[in-house]
């Protein structure tokens, strides 16, 4: 089992920022301690694998980096890229993390139980 889901679409994205970046490896995805809430995640496009990361492969031959520090926080997270329909359109990726208690008013942040 693998610890993240991703959907073709945020595949096709991070694929897309892949080969925009020079030399990079893969997507990271780990969080940190920060907003209103309590945590906020920090999806990465990176040049250089840390030691420890959790490794999986996705889609497409897409390598996956999870933070080992926060796998029981993403654990079942499924990450989509969807255009959000609130005023300018813009695309973004989605977390939708079953292990999230509450997320602030401004969606930057989220608090795990």
């Amino acid at each position: 089992m693998t610890i993240i889901t991703l959907t073709d679409a945020a595949v096709n994205h991070i694929k897309t920022m892949l080969d925009k970046q020079t030399g990079a490896v893969g997507f990271r995805l780990s969080i940190k301690k920060t907003g209103c809430s309590g945590y906020s995640y920090v999806p990465n496009i990176i040049l250089q694998v840390n030691a420890g990361d959790i490794h999986f492969v996705a889609q497409q031959e897409l390598n996956i980096y999870v933070d080992p520090e926060c796998e029981k926080f993403v654990k079942g997270l499924i990450l989509d890229y969807v255009a959000d329909n609130a005023g300018l359109k813009q695309k973004r990726l989605v977390f939708i993390n079953p292990n999230e208690k509450n997320r602030c008013g401004c969606g930057e942040s989220f608090t795990i139980e």
